[in-house]
């Protein structure tokens, strides 16, 4: 039954339909290539996916009364007449998701004890499914003896407390709740990367830093021993740190593992003091990187790529200071980019918007984009005031994770953006809208965007993102990092070479990005207030924050 029809927006709610968010992807997908579909959206009716109907222009008054487990679907059509058409094929969509799911000719246990009577000898277990559900599963799981991987997400935090103690009490690791990588002996599994077997060990409360690390290091010519997610809030106080001090000991005693990279956002102090007591006993390099925390050191790395660089120094027997030399993309060559980039832009256009898949790359973004770690003696941030839906440091807060203001970076990863949805790296409808909007807007000046390969990922992420690219940059700058190698499954080089040929700059990582687009816009910032003196540039490693 169509519930409302506005000209050419249409909706229709099914009350109860519960479908999984990547069904529902698949057939939103299905439904904006149809005749005379100009937008559309297939979602739950979370309070969350009906904010970004009504930011996309999508939202009918009937919708604001639905469930977490309606199903809302929102036309909005070049002509009134199509409305029964295009719902009619979304039925038949549905049915032929709900025919393939029920007729598969592959047998998979639906139970813990039916996979391990299929694959006894399993020592992990990796757990997917809804957050409401998950700890039960984790528990039966350690109490069967298996060390844990914990994808799913809204999983409370006292559950995941009880789970990591009853963990720690059986020698086993729990990684996760909401753990989105991590390679184990070689296997990727969640959203992770193929990368070479090798002597780095990798510990990280951070996913996408995770995949960025390791997949550095392969592209420096290292590989991993193993690479252990803990979930984001493990280094909080209440949770204490528990899996990061698990992983950070398993692989001190690891003989394959001869270089320690440990990567999380800042922890509480107490935990930060536990895992430095551990630290002082290891016998083997140690690097870490607490983004925005250097904690008072002056050689350390300060981004993820110089963690990665670090731990391959270490691993070849040289120091960090020959690590970190000779950075890519970096000094006097990155402004001269910038300045190209910026030369074709109105005085006009002067904010950055980052839209991130990844927590960590926001962050790191934060960090970057809110410290002067380039610029000597200009004696201001390099980007201020500067936004976020996950501020971190000095960023401030953005009054709704839907509107930009001024210079703003969003990661589309948070809760707020994924009840009821693919996580943005399987589905990119929300960030293409996203960088419409902001090409549109005529004080913007350059889009940073980052792109996440491997497994789990979207197959073919340049597919979509090069159209959306090719129509914002006659106004905007675009840049790009691209976190991958050429072994996954969608290959580096060829999404390099696509999204470079739709007009975006691709930099070689997520901190190289980051400075590309900081001084594209602070070169805009000066031009709008009429500052015409020069930057000095010295290398990042004399003056770091």
């Amino acid at each position: 039954m169509v519930v409302a029809s506005a000209g050419t927006l249409a909706g229709h709610i099914k009350k109860g339909a519960y479908f999984d968010s990547v069904t529902l992807m698949t057939i939103g997908r299905h439904v904006q290539g149809l005749p005379g579909v100009l937008d559309a959206a297939v979602v739950m009716g979370t309070p969350e996916n009906r904010a970004i109907l009504a930011a996309s222009g999508l939202l009918l008054p009937e919708f604001e009364q639905a469930r977490d487990t309606d199903l809302l679907i929102a036309l909005k059509l070049a002509e009134a007449g199509r409305v029964e058409t295009v719902l009619a094929e979304i039925d038949q969509q549905f049915q032929l998701a709900r025919s393939r799911k029920t007729q598969g000719a592959e047998a998979r246990p639906r139970s813990l004890d039916g996979a391990l009577e299929v694959l006894p000898g399993a020592n992990l277990a990796l757990i997917s499914v809804a957050g409401r559900y998950a700890a039960d599963e984790a528990r039966a799981a350690l109490e069967r003896g298996l060390h844990v991987m914990l994808f799913s997400d809204n999983v409370p935090i006292d559950q995941e407390i009880a789970l990591k103690q009853l963990a720690a009490e059986r020698g086993l690791l729990v990684m996760g709740p909401d753990c989105g990588t991590a390679i184990v002996n070689g296997v990727p599994l969640g959203f992770a990367n193929v990368v070479p077997r090798g002597a780095i060990g990798v510990v990280a409360a951070a996913g996408t830093g995770l995949q960025e690390v390791t997949t550095l290091i392969a592209r420096g010519g290292g590989g991993i021993s193993q690479a252990l997610g803990t979930g984001g809030r493990d280094i909080k106080a209440k949770v204490g740190g528990v899996s990061f001090a698990t992983a950070l000991e398993a692989l001190a005693d690891d003989p394959h593992t001869e270089v320690i990279l440990l990567i999380a956002k800042p922890p509480d102090p107490l935990v930060a003091e536990r895992l430095s007591a551990i630290v002082k006993n290891v016998t083997k390099p140690v690097v870490t990187l607490f983004l925005g925390d250097r904690g008072g050191a002056e050689a350390g790395p300060a981004t993820l790529e110089e963690a990665a660089l670090a731990a391959l120094a270490l691993w070849r027997g040289a120091d960090l200071a020959t690590g970190l030399a000779g950075l890519p993309g970096r000094g006097q060559d990155q402004l001269a980019e910038a300045e190209r980039m910026a030369a074709r832009l109105p005085a006009s256009r002067r904010y950055l918007r980052g839209l991130f898949s990844g927590g960590t790359f926001c962050a790191e973004a934060q960090v970057i984009l809110a410290q002067d770690t380039i610029a000597a003696g200009r004696g201001f941030p390099l980007l201020a005031p500067l936004f976020s839906n996950a501020p971190t440091g000095a960023t401030a807060r953005l009054d709704s994770a839907l509107v930009s203001q001024a210079h703003t970076v969003v990661d589309l990863g948070e809760d707020e953006f994924t009840q009821g949805r693919p996580h943005p790296m399987i589905d990119y409808s929300l960030r293409l809208r996203r960088l419409a909007a902001e090409a549109a807007d005529p004080e913007v000046a350059v889009v940073l965007l980052d792109v996440v390969l491997g497994y789990g990922s979207h197959e073919d992420p340049a597919s979509e993102l090069a159209p959306a690219i090719a129509a914002a940059r006659d106004r905007v700058a675009v840049v790009c990092s691209v976190t991958g190698t050429e072994a996954d499954p969608q290959s580096r080089s060829r999404t390099v070479r696509q999204l470079e040929a739709a007009g975006a700059v691709v930099a070689p990582s997520n901190a190289a990005a980051c400075h590309l687009a900081g001084w594209i816009a602070r070169l805009q910032e000066d031009r709008h207030l009429g500052n015409t003196e020069p930057p000095a540039i010295v290398h990042p490693q004399e003056n770091r924050p």
